[in-house]
Order: structure tokens, then C-alpha cells, then sequence
């Protein structure tokens, strides 16, 4: 449970209708084999301890005593496991029978939470049998030697993770407007384990995906859907099993329909807790009885899978949607910039970068959105001691494919001499050496954009700002900055969706520009005419500050925790000692360089992660990263 990952389960076991002794061994033994998997809380079906689909038996005594028996048999049979059980039984009290998810654990019953809406419709006849649940709470008897609670309002709590707190409902109460998830959420139940009998018909399935997905993020919960299987009378319906679990709006796991067994995942209470935090509409109200119970201190062996892109969609299909969408959302901030200021020119620095070229890409759509001629881009490529062939040759097929009208000004010469002027010598190649250039260029632009009334379009990344690796007052500045809000590795796969859906010579070009390693060429090239400053061999890869990005603003993760997360993420790719090196100096540069976000241009948020001083991040320039540091020294003290 180190860092607030908890494993779960859904287990959909076999059953036989109405055989509770035997129903009673399947559980047990998927409860056993989840705790030898390190799993904390396992759900089972509606009505598991005796079958969903037993019809009329439901109001036979007998029943209902085998049924009572078999759920203290269960508590009985799992009082060793350190795993909290759920699973579904018949209860019958003052003279109306329920239909309970039922807590167990470390041998006891501990609360049956009764369904609240009971369906009466098309297949399903629950109103022959069981009524809707009490609100309120009472003490209801099992046999002569066992009490448990029951109602609806009802939440378990963990004595030791305050934030783990879970709630019940049943199948219908997840299908209905009003869900006794969101009375159970506001009252500070993080997980809802919902045990259903859902029975399968075409296109429910996707159905189902949908509803837990929302109500999950709606609810900023954990959503975990158990669903009843193979063995359900199938008389006049079929069921298939299919269990889910959400997380926050989504799927971390789903079982195949028809089959059976467990469904396992990692879900993070502190990223829920935090997402609630920073929600301040989130409904809160602790009013409802609590049951507690106790965990053994143990460090949750993580089987869930972390994205090492996780501004990027693994899936291609949807990776290209998204491309398309983000274009448009960029393009369509510039173009009501332009709209508003009464501006037909756009000057715009080309250095064959990354980039600049996703810059050029969105200022070439929003002229097309305005109607106005693509003349009116003004690119200036502005070589200088590092430029390269290849980039300013890139540069000059990028300005021509897009019709925009190219200025080549070499800065060289002005260069030089504003190092004379304050006594630096040129062969000493430090920090001022680097930025005279960088604030060359931006003076360029604002004076060009000066002389044709147009707007300078900035070309900086969220990654660069994150890291601070732009010039103060240099390229740090623009009148709009179009990529404020997209990461590195996004960067990348926007342009080449661009190529993807380009051709001729447009295409080929992007496809270079592709090829080249990041740099701001300050420094002058190899001697064979190649790239010699490349950024990431300074500051680290991309793809790890991106993840350390993502997890630190959009989720508040500590740095121990994003670690141990990245080494699962990258495994295979970048040893321990080199995710910490990066680690140490994204939190280092993270802090450090805030003064440079805290006076930001405007430019569009696109994506759930922006650094923006006037929008989602707000933050001291001088806040201390001293804690931060310190945490993950403690914990290379351990490799």
C-alpha cells in the first residue's frame, strides 16, 4: 500500500444455482488465490453465495438459512487472509428479504449494504422477491451467534489509510439517475464496487464500458464492476462475466466476456484524492456510518501498467484523432488572435527545428481558417555560428511548401558586434555566448513584426518551459505562443501526423525535420558539418521529462513515487541510476526556473497540463525544491 496503490480484484467464480455449499468453496478459493497475489479487496457477483437466477427460491426459508450459513463458512474459511472479501447473499430482515453486498473480513461479517433500486422490468422481476434497502442502518442477526449492520448508507473504512474508503451498490443502482455511488463518493468513499447479475444482450457491453467510465470520473473514484458468469440459469438469459474496473474516467481492467476467474489491477488512491483536492466543486459530505477494519503493513507488488507517454495515446487510431484535434485547437487560438487584433501577418522564427516547424504548421491553418494568404507568414531564418546545413536548408523547403514568404537574415555580423560592445570574447563559448544569439533573433522578430503590423508567433514547448531551457527574454518571448501547452514527445507526433497526411516534397521535408536531434545550434557545429549541441545529452531525454512533468502538475505525485512509477514505466530502456539522474535535475530545473513561466505570453491550453501563471500553475519563483531533493536522496542511498 506504499505511495497509495491498493490491488483490487473482481472474481467471477462458477456457480450453481442455489447450491450455497458449493457456491461457498468457489468463493474461497478465488478469495485465497487473490491474496496470494497481493490483492487487498476482492468483490464477487450479485448474489454469488447462492446464484442470481433462482427465481421464486429466493422466499424459501431454506434457502435463506443455507445462504447465512455459507457467508459465515466464507468468513470462517478467510479470517487468515489479509483481504477484505465482498460477495453477494439474500438477508432477510423484519419481514422483508434484501438484496446485500456483504463485507468480510478477518473472519467476521461486517456490514451487508442492501440494493436501493430494485428493477421490475422487461427480464429482470427483483420486486417478486426483495424489497429496496434501508437508508438507515441497523443491527440484523445471521444465526444465534452473529449480528452484522446493515443499510445502504453504509462505508468501510481502512484504520490505517485514512483515504481508502469504499462503499457497495448493486447492479441497478450503477443503471439509474441517482446512484447511491455519488451519496456514498461525497461521503468519502474512494473505491465503489459494484456486484451485479447484469445479463448480456447485443451492444450492452459497450453500454456498460461507457457508464462505468463516467461515473468513475465523475465521481473521481475507483469503479470496480463485478459481473456474474457462466453457471446462471440460462433458461430465459445469459451472462458473461464481463468485469471492470475504472479509475477516474479509465479502464485499468476488463475480463474477456464469457470467461471466468480474477480481474486484477493497481488502483491509486492518492492520485483520487488529489484529483479531489484540486476539485474544489467536488461534493463532500461525512455523514454516513462508517465500519472499519485493519491492513497489514505490506508494499503492493504493482501489476498495472504505466504509460511512458502518457501525453501521448499508445493507441494509433485514437493517437491520430487526437493529433487532428489538437492542430485544430491550436490553430483556432491563433486565429482568433489574429481575428480580434485585426492582424493579416504572422513573423514567425523557422530554424528547421521541431519546433518551429509545429509552429508553422499551426500558423499555416489558422490562415487558412481566416481565408487570408499564406504570404502573409513571415518566416526569417536567421543562421548564426551553430546553424547547420541541414536545418537551414530544412527551414528554407518548409517556408516555400507553405506558401509563406521566407526573410534569410545573418546575424553574424550584429552578433559579433554586440559582443564587442560589452567585451566578450567570442571564443569563449559560456552562457552569454549562447544567449546573445537567442535574444538577437527575438529582437529581429518584434522589429519585423513592428514593420508589417504583424503578431510574432512563439515556437516554445510546455517541456522547455518546464525545464526553463529558453532564453530569458529571448526565445522564452513572443506575442502568441501557439506550443505553450504541448509536451516534447507530443511535439513529435504532431508533425508527423502532418506528414502523414502530406505529400511531395511538403512530406519529405517534414519527415527530416523528424530526423534531426533537438538543439538550439548556439554552439558551433562538428567539424564535419553535424550537430554538436544536442539538448538532450544536457538536460535528458525528452520522454522521462515528460513523464516526470505529467505526474508532478497534473496528479501532485511526490518524487519517490513518480520514480518508482518511471522505473516500471521504462524498464528496459533506462536503468535506476540514470531515472534518478534525470529525476534530481527535472526537480532542480523544475524550481529554479519558475521566474521564467511567471511572465509568460498567452497561448492556447490544449491538453490537462499547462504552466501558465494566469491559468494552472501558480507558483512562488523562489519556493524551495530542498524536500523534493532530499526525498529522492533517501532513496538512492538505498541502490
Amino acid at each position: 500500500m506504499k505511495d497509495g496503490f491498493i490491488k483490487i480484484a473482481c472474481a467471477t467464480p462458477d456457480v450453481r444455482v442455489a447450491d450455497c455449499e458449493y457456491n461457498a468453496q468457489q468463493i474461497i478459493a478465488l478469495a485465497k488465490e487473490a491474496n496470494k497475489r497481493g490483492v487487498k479487496i476482492v468483490c464477487f457477483p450479485e448474489l454469488s453465495v447462492t446464484g442470481y437466477t433462482c427465481g421464486d427460491l429466493f422466499l424459501q426459508s431454506t434457502l435463506q438459512t443455507a445462504s447465512n450459513k455459507a457467508l459465515l463458512k466464507i468468513a470462517k474459511k478467510t479470517e487468515k487472509l489479509d483481504t477484505v472479501v465482498i460477495v453477494g447473499a439474500p438477508i432477510a430482515f423484519c419481514g422483508k428479504l434484501y438484496n446485500c453486498g456483504v463485507m468480510i473480513h478477518k473472519g467476521a461479517v461486517m456490514g451487508a449494504v442492501p440494493k436501493s433500486n430494485i428493477p421490475n422490468y422487461g427480464e429482470f422481476y427483483e420486486g417478486r422477491y426483495f424489497s429496496p434497502g434501508p437508508v438507515d442502518w441497523s443491527l440484523v442477526r445471521l444465526d444465534r451467534d452473529e449480528n452484522t449492520y446493515i443499510g445502504s448508507d453504509m462505508i468501510f473504512a481502512c484504520a490505517e489509510i485514512p483515504e481508502l474508503r469504499f462503499g457497495i451498490e448493486i447492479c441497478e443502482d450503477l443503471w439509474v439517475g441517482s446512484t447511491p455511488s455519488a451519496r456514498l463518493a461525497a461521503g468519502g468513499a474512494t473505491l465503489i464496487f459494484n456486484i451485479s447479475a447484469s445479463d448480456e444482450v447485443i451492444g450492452k457491453a459497450d453500454y456498460r464500458r461507457t457508464l462505468i467510465k463516467a461515473k468513475s470520473g465523475s465521481l473521481a473514484c475507483a469503479y470496480a464492476y463485478c459481473d456474474a458468469g457462466i453457471g446462471e440459469s440460462t433458461q430465459d438469459m445469459v451472462f458473461s462475466g464481463h468485469s471492470i474496473i475504472a479509475e477516474n474516467g479509465k479502464i485499468l481492467a476488463e475480463s474477456e466476456r464469457f470467461s471466468k476467474g480474477l480481474t486484477v489491477t493497481d488502483i491509486d488512491i492518492q492520485r483520487l484524492c488529489h484529483e479531489r483536492r484540486r476539485m474544489n466543486t467536488f461534493e463532500s459530505a461525512d455523514r454516513l456510518h462508517k465500519e472499519f477494519f485493519r491492513f497489514d503493513a505490506t508494499e503492493t507488488p504493482l501489476e498495472r501498467h504505466f504509460s511512458p507517454t502518457p501525453f501521448v495515446p499508445e493507441d494509433k487510431e485514437v493517437l491520430d484523432g487526437r493529433c487532428q484535434e489538437i492542430l485544430t485547437m491550436q490553430a483556432v487560438g491563433l486565429m482568433t488572435r489574429l481575428r480580434h487584433i485585426g492582424c493579416r501577418n504572422a513573423v514567425l522564427g523557422l530554424s528547421g527545428g521541431l519546433d518551429s516547424t509545429l509552429a508553422l504548421i499551426v500558423t499555416a491553418h489558422a490562415f487558412d481558417m481566416l481565408g487570408l494568404d499564406r504570404s502573409g507568414i513571415q518566416t526569417v531564418t536567421m543562421p548564426c555560428f551553430g546553424t547547420t546545413d541541414r536545418t537551414y536548408t530544412n527551414a528554407c523547403k518548409l517556408a516555400k511548401a507553405y506558401g509563406a514568404t521566407l526573410t534569410e537574415i545573418n546575424i553574424r555580423k550584429s552578433v559579433a558586434q554586440h559582443f564587442e560592445d560589452i567585451g566578450q570574447d567570442p571564443e569563449l563559448h559560456d552562457v552569454t555566448y549562447e544567449n546573445a544569439q537567442a535574444r538577437e533573433r527575438t529582437q529581429i522578430l518584434m522589429d519585423k513584426a513592428n514593420q508589417c503590423g504583424g503578431l510574432v508567433v512563439g515556437t516554445g514547448d510546455l517541456s522547455e518551459l518546464a525545464l526553463g531551457w529558453a532564453t530569458f527574454n529571448g526565445d522564452h518571448m513572443s506575442m502568441y505562443g501557439v506550443n505553450s501547452s504541448i509536451p516534447k514527445t507530443l511535439v513529435r507526433w504532431l508533425v508527423s501526423y502532418e506528414a502523414q497526411v502530406s505529400q511531395g516534397e511538403l512530406r519529405e521535408v517534414l519527415l527530416d525535420v523528424l530526423d534531426t536531434p533537438v538543439s538550439p545550434e548556439l554552439l558551433p557545429p562538428e567539424k564535419d558539418g553535424t550537430i554538436a549541441q544536442k539538448t538532450e545529452d544536457l538536460v535528458g531525454p525528452y520522454e522521462l521529462h515528460d513523464f516526470f512533468l505529467y505526474y508532478t502538475v497534473r496528479l501532485g505525485c511526490s518524487p519517490g513515487k513518480i520514480f518508482r512509477m518511471a522505473c516500471l514505466a521504462f524498464e528496459g530502456r533506462y536503468d535506476r541510476e540514470t531515472i534518478m539522474k534525470w529525476l534530481k535535475k527535472f526537480c532542480y530545473r523544475f524550481f529554479s526556473q519558475q521566474f521564467k513561466r511567471s511572465c509568460l505570453p498567452d497561448g492556447p491550453k490544449v491538453g490537462t497540463v499547462t504552466l501558465s501563471p494566469r491559468g494552472d500553475w501558480r507558483m512562488p519563483s523562489d519556493a524551495s525544491s530542498k524536500a523534493w531533493i532530499a526525498e529522492l536522496e533517501e532513496i538512492e542511498k538505498k541502490f
